[in-house]
């Protein structure tokens, strides 16, 4: 059907049409699911959560909790797991799942501290560390996309083989970074803050206003919500979703970076079940599992969450089996609610 055919066949509307639709819309919106059932609802209650985890670690953890070094110390823990997940929202948005993000990272540090590597300088190490990411990414874009693999499967097998690969490379030993430029360049802090929570922070602007200020970022919506859909209105779903897993593997080679900078160190175990923790915080953050529905603030807020509720057991000698109950009890409770909030909007 033609351009003009599309267009002789949808009805004129009014000026000032649109605007009231959407007025309309947002109202019955609202009716239907309260106002917490919105964006900005979510966000308010996820930053409640933040606040009482937060008067929680200091009633019981005092100024230990409260001073700027622990403050500093919650966001460096966050940055690197933050960075994955804003690759991970934009997989989840379109309905997928990225199982292989922590094992690419650690093939990324890997690759990217081999003493052939270091020899170009710290340029290569980062070129090398993104390509390795988006390469990895590419690759569970193609099979999902055009070998009709499922998500799940795909990447759970990359997660597989890029571990391998790792070990294999580092034959299973720490490989220190050595490149005096590359550590000068990326650890230490800036205006007394971490320099990866400044990766952090820049990564999560450029991924919301990806996300909710561009083509892209309402197309890999259109994507989760009705692949059919989409494809009948002129997106080339296929090409969009090897996009969206190369976008996550560029994110874990970013991370990856980031870890480098932290530990000075390049290992096989690095990453090591970052996925599931990067897949907890979007969930938590708002993001549908099902597809159809992201949030980039959401996400930033349950990486957070995750982060300081992790300082706060620390803090009070919490042992780690207990600290896995607890997150799971988070993750099981955020997807229990998703499910309510969605009936309530239907």
């Amino acid at each position: 059907m033609s351009e003009q055919q599309v267009s002789a066949s949808v009805p004129m509307k009014k000026p000032g049409a649109d605007e009231s639709s959407r007025v309309e819309n947002a109202a019955s919106e609202r009716r239907k699911g309260g106002f917490m059932s919105g964006p900005a609802g979510r966000n308010i209650g996820l930053v409640v959560a933040l606040l009482l985890l937060c008067v929680v670690g200091f009633a019981t953890g005092g100024e230990r909790f409260a001073s700027v070094s622990n403050l500093m110390t919650i966001l460096s823990l966050g940055a690197v797991l933050g960075v994955v997940s804003i690759g991970m929202t934009f997989v989840i948005t379109t309905g997928g799942i990225d199982l292989s993000v922590g094992s690419v990272l650690g093939l990324a540090s890997v690759w990217a501290t081999t003493l052939a590597t270091q020899s170009y300088g710290w340029a290569v190490m980062v070129i090398c560390a993104l390509a390795v990411g988006v390469g990895a990414g590419l690759i569970n874009g193609l099979i999902i996309a055009y070998g009709k693999v499922v998500a799940f499967i795909a990447t759970l097998a990359m997660l597989v083989a890029a571990r391998g690969l790792a070990e294999l490379i580092a034959q299973k030993r720490t490989q220190v970074v050595k490149d005096s430029a590359f550590l000068d360049l990326f650890k230490g802090n800036l205006l007394g803050v971490p320099k990866i929570v400044w990766i952090f922070a820049i990564v999560a602007v450029l991924g919301w206003f990806l996300l909710n200020r561009t083509t892209f970022g309402r197309r890999t919506v259109a994507v989760g919500g009705n692949p059919e859909a989409a494809r009948l209105a002129g997106i080339k779903v296929q090409r969009h979703l090897v996009y969206v897993y190369a976008l996550s593997g560029l994110t874990a080679g970013i991370a990856a970076i980031m870890i480098l900078a932290r530990t000075s160190a390049g290992s096989s175990t690095n990453g090591t079940l970052l996925e599931l923790d990067a897949i907890a915080a979007v969930v938590v953050g708002g993001t549908l599992l099902a597809g159809g529905r992201g949030t980039i603030v959401g996400t930033v807020l349950g990486v957070l969450i995750f982060t300081t509720l992790t300082n706060v057991f620390i803090i009070n000698n919490v042992d780690s089996s207990v600290q896995a109950i607890a997150k799971g009890v988070i993750i099981v409770g955020a997807v229990l609610l998703q499910q309510r909030l969605a009936r309530r909007t239907t």
